[in-house]
């Protein structure tokens, strides 16, 4: 079994509702199993300031997929849940990043792990020191609590625990 962190994000149709139905779906494909959550975090929008705020976490599991396969895996909940893209880092019922797979560093056309500006966002970096502790070294990047620090400015919340 491959450990993969996986980043969730709502900010519209009910966002805590969004995010534990997210997680009730991954859960149930026979090829994952959800081992633990982080707590759920509110940070505003990077993109257009004309939407609420999101909500985000992030879940470790194991899967017996391939990383492309969970992308797709993935990208295809989000089209179930209803998500629609309709503006560049816009308003979503669900965001499902794959954040990172093991310990792989890949740059292929229609994946890179780990995610390419998980590094730089702190509502990526709390969840994953949650889960995986300050000291926990993001393949080609530097630990979590080094890559926290870079973005003390960015401001972000503890909202409550994950939502089951």
């Amino acid at each position: 079994m491959n450990q993969a962190l996986v980043g969730l994000g709502s900010n519209v149709e009910a966002p805590l509702t969004q995010l534990a139905d997210a997680y009730r779906r991954l859960n149930t494909d026979p090829n994952i199993t959800v081992e633990t959550a982080s707590s759920v975090y509110l940070s505003a929008p990077l993109g257009p300031k004309d939407q609420p705020d999101f909500y985000n976490a992030a879940i470790s599991l194991h899967t017996t997929m391939p990383p492309e396969q969970l992308l797709k895996t993935l990208l295809s909940t989000e089209i179930k849940m209803g998500r629609k893209r309709l503006r560049h880092w816009g308003e979503r019922c669900i965001d499902l990043d794959l954040l990172t797979y093991d310990r792989l560093v890949i740059a292929s056309p229609n994946l890179v792990l780990p995610h390419p500006c998980a590094h730089q966002r702190r509502f990526v970096l709390d969840p994953l020191i949650e889960l995986l502790g300050k000291d926990y070294f993001l393949p080609g990047t530097g630990t979590l609590q080094s890559l926290q620090a870079q973005c003390a400015g960015q401001a972000i919340r503890v909202l409550c625990d994950f939502p089951r």
